[in-house]
């Protein structure tokens, strides 16, 4: 019999590619909820959906308007903080929850690569509520994995990459910031590395109690915001020039983290996986949009 797993957030950039890369299973039966079919700040939704005796619970959903949460607190709450408690408390008592969580709960710069024991300080309204909800998980559900990411994006949805190419065919330059430092995450490497944990979780020589925890993910290498529109142009073959802006003279409303590079090491060595490096996996983001 085929384990079950609920995806929340199917439209989004990681749940799309999950559905796209989980239609040949044959392992794992797969149901894709929108936010109209479970909505994650109502508890009584949450709590409908998850009458179904779930094996895994992959939280792909999120309040993700980084600047509008500073005006929009309560409800980027319940979404990416109440809601885990609501997910924790309702499901079954043997299953799994892989959720989502990101860079903006670390705001901190060690000189060196994030590691996951690192301390957490974030800033933003957007920033709390993940590390809120990740400590709702952790406190409720032994059975979890969180995923950090950082700076995601796909051929679809909203994303800094389609920005990008959209801005720079308008424009002959761009202020783009470029005290930020961090790496991309190429959505449908993230969707492949969690189906990959899932296959490895139900494999009889695994050591599946050990691997619950806290991990980060990203693509390799590291960049910032400027060179990375650089690279899209380039690739692209856009003619469009590149100013470089700080974070201060961005002015956005909500803070950002200055330093954002995360060590991938404990993922990789637990679940022995090999991740692509970001420009490698912009390459192939770039040939499905039909712009390289």
């Amino acid at each position: 019999m085929k384990k079950s797993v609920l995806v929340s957030g199917s439209s989004g950039q990681v749940g799309t590619c999950l559905l796209e890369l989980s239609e040949s299973s044959t392992q794992f039966e797969f149901d894709y909820m929108t936010r109209q079919e479970l909505d994650l700040s109502s508890q009584e939704s949450i709590k409908s959906v998850l009458h179904k005796p779930y094996d895994y619970i992959i939280n792909a959903g999120a309040y993700t308007r980084v600047d509008q949460a500073e005006q929009e607190e309560e409800l980027c709450m319940a979404i990416n903080a109440e809601a885990l408690k609501h997910l924790a408390q309702y499901a079954p008592a043997n299953s799994c929850i892989i959720h989502f969580s990101t860079d903006y709960v670390y705001n901190i710069d060690p000189g060196r690569p994030i590691l996951e024991t690192d301390d957490t300080k974030p800033r933003s309204v957007y920033g709390k509520s993940k590390l809120k909800g990740e400590e709702y998980l952790r406190t409720s559900k032994k059975e979890h994995i969180i995923i950090r990411t950082s700076w995601v994006y796909a051929a679809h949805g909203h994303n800094f990459v389609k920005s990008m190419l959209r801005l720079g065919k308008e424009r002959e330059e761009l202020g783009i910031v470029s005290d930020q430092l961090g790496t991309p995450s190429y959505a449908p490497d993230i969707a492949y590395a969690v189906l990959d944990i899932i296959g490895k979780l139900e494999s009889n020589n695994f050591d599946r109690q050990s691997s619950f925890g806290t991990y980060n993910f990203s693509n390799e290498g590291q960049t910032n915001w400027a060179d990375f529109a650089r690279s899209i142009f380039l690739k692209s073959d856009i003619d469009c020039r590149v100013n470089n802006i700080s974070t201060e003279g961005f002015n956005a409303p909500a803070p950002r983290p200055l330093w954002s590079v995360m060590s991938k090491d404990k993922i990789k060595s637990q679940f022995d996986l090999k991740i692509p490096h970001w420009k490698d996996a912009l390459d192939r983001c770039l040939k499905i949009l039909g712009e390289s």
